[in-house]
């Protein structure tokens, strides 16, 4: 990339770190903490014009990073037409085929201005400010046009760009009109510029009329835009290293920063302000299955909080085994034909703790007794919290290389799990076969229902559905025997998030082995027309506990007798222990 002398000389003269103290006088929290950050960034904030912006974006929006799929080609980082997952649609470089004129994507880019010029009259220093000043297709700029950003239904949409942005009627909130919304892996960054921006202009914003805006300059934001871009900035598309690395490069060029994304908690300390002396919710439940003659899974609901739950603590009796952010925990080395007996608190960033939740006990197996499932996959060994779309390759539960692709890792659903989009997860061959299948699938985001596809040997076994509720997915009755090589893949709508979690499947056995427990199967699961049926076992016993642990039906199952029903049972959680003369095993049962 071929930069100019001028160039070279103002980063020379200009560069330096934003100093450690540079936050030190933004103290208390709410609307008083917003002023400080006001006064700290306008105090340093100079002014470079209009046209030094497309000189910026050189160090503030370049492709010059290798990670998460970026190509690291040095040209222009655009939020509307950058595709992290694959290759770009189209790209431009720094200086060339500026706007111009356009009658579609790929001609030219420009300015685009987060917060629309027209809202402020293109006064200054808004209109030339590099925290909310964006190069962008000059097209898809115009498209964008002053509409608020929002979330547009993937089938429901007036415009999309090639980068997968949409234009629609808004699906967030109690705000219907038209909204913009940007891919998740810019939703952050954007999210961001608007806290910077009613931070910097706090003193003049109360005046701009916007559907983003509620008329005040305290909290600014109409209360639906305020829960979209928190969300946004915590939940959607966390700060990351790209993001510091240009917040320093527009301090460099202007000589302020963008408190949030070198504080991330300022968001909630400034419009969700409290001193949180509330304890979580108490976990709810909690339940036991996988069990082994050495380990026990421990799975539990997550709980909530005013702030945030930040980790978990697993008590074995009385004595605390565990601390995890996660909602599933594997108790390993434990002694064979033993009982054990866990409970759960949940505890928040201030240190406060919930009550214990109830005791669950389960016998581990003997030493000799039922084997593993050929398979089973708490996703607890993935590395957690990535908000990016990216390869994830990672060893299983019971060992093997697990792989997935366009997947994240900060979704959870019963711990740990994998969110796919528009890619395929692939399990480590298994040598055993395969009888019975099971996983559990949501939607998260934006989006409808759909399905992925399940092969087996690169052969169509069925589909997985999902939606915005957990689904626990089960596929009988499959058989392969020898070599199992798995993958899910085809999401029918690839621009549906789908969580996956608690994947497992039954070694093949021949036909007439009844009573193995691995191979047993139920559905539906949830049970929505009061009977649920069960296959693979003969002369066993079912009972069914709720969520506090209390025997609430059992029942025999023979030849003869292959359902339950179900209807004097409320909705909700229940806990199926499946028991035969020498094993058990725990299911998790929702009645809906």
């Amino acid at each position: 990339m071929k930069k100019s002398l001028i160039f070279i000389l103002f980063v020379n003269l200009s560069f330096s770190q934003i100093p450690q103290d540079y936050y030190n006088t933004a103290v208390g929290s709410g609307y008083a903490l917003k002023s400080q950050l006001a006064n700290i960034i306008s105090s340093g904030h100079e002014d470079q014009g209009y046209d030094l912006l497309y000189t910026a974006y050189e160090t503030t929006h370049t492709d010059n990073i290798s990670v998460n799929g970026f190509e690291n080609d040095g040209t222009v980082l655009d939020f509307y037409s950058e595709n992290p997952n694959g290759q770009d649609p189209y790209n431009y470089n720094h200086g060339q085929r500026q706007c111009g004129n356009y009658s579609d994507e790929d001609f030219c880019y420009n300015r685009e201005h987060i917060i629309p010029q027209s809202v402020y009259n293109k006064a200054y220093p808004m209109r030339s400010d590099v925290h909310h000043v964006i190069p962008t297709d000059g097209y898809v700029n115009n498209r964008r046009g002053s509409y608020p950003f929002g979330e547009v239904s993937p089938s429901n949409y007036d415009w999309k760009s090639q980068n997968n942005s949409r234009l629609g009627p808004n699906t967030f909130g109690n705000y219907s009109g038209i909204v913009f919304e940007p891919i998740d892996e810019f939703k952050g960054d954007i999210a961001r510029a608007l806290l910077y921006f009613a931070v910097r202009y706090e003193n003049q914003i109360a005046s701009w009329e916007h559907p983003m805006f509620n008329g005040t300059s305290n909290q600014v934001f109409s209360d639906w835009f305020l829960e979209l871009i928190l969300d946004w900035h915590y939940n959607v598309d966390p700060v990351d290293s790209r993001e510091l690395a240009r917040n320093q490069a527009a301090y460099n060029f202007q000589g302020n920063a963008n408190p949030f994304v070198d504080h991330p908690e300022y968001a909630n300390m400034i419009w969700n302000p409290a001193s949180d002396v509330t304890p979580p919710s108490i976990p709810e439940n909690v339940y036991l299955n996988n069990v082994t003659s050495s380990s026990i899974t421990i799975n539990w609901d997550p709980s909530s909080d005013n702030i945030g739950v930040s980790s978990y603590e697993v008590y074995n009796n009385n004595t605390l085994i565990n601390e995890t952010s996660s909602t599933s925990y594997i108790a390993f080395n434990l002694e064979s034909s033993s009982q054990y007996c866990f409970k759960i608190k949940a505890k928040d960033a201030a240190a406060n703790t919930s009550e214990f939740s109830n005791d669950v006990c389960e016998n581990t197996l003997d030493s000799g007794g039922n084997p593993d499932d050929c398979m089973n996959e708490s996703f607890n060994n993935l590395e957690s919290g990535s908000s990016s779309y990216s390869n994830r390759i990672w060893t299983g539960d019971l060992g093997g290389e697990w792989n997935a692709s366009d997947a994240r890792t900060d979704q959870s659903l019963n711990g740990n799990a994998i969110t796919i989009r528009n890619g395929s997860l692939e399990a480590p061959t298994g040598d055993n076969g395969i009888s019975n299948f099971n996983v559990s699938t949501k939607r998260v985001f934006s989006g409808g229902s759909g399905t992925f596809d399940l092969y087996i040997n690169d052969i169509f076994i069925n589909t997985i559905p999902y939606s915005t509720d957990e689904q626990i997915v089960t596929i009988s009755n499959i058989n392969i025997e020898g070599s199992v090589s798995l993958e899910i893949k085809n999401n029918s709508d690839s621009g549906n998030r789908v969580i996956f979690d608690d994947l497992n499947w039954s070694c093949y056995e021949p036909l007439g082995s009844e009573n193995n427990l691995e191979d047993i199967s139920i559905y539906p699961n949830p049970v929505k027309e009061n009977i649920l049926y069960i296959n693979g076992i003969t002369n066993t016993k079912i009972e069914f506990f709720d969520t506090k642990g209390t025997l609430v039906l059992e029942s025999y199952m023979d030849k003869k007798n292959k359902k339950i029903n179900t209807a004097h049972l409320n909705k909700g959680v229940y806990f199926l222990k499946i028991k035969n003369t020498t094993n058990s095993k725990s299911i998790k049962l929702i009645i809906d």
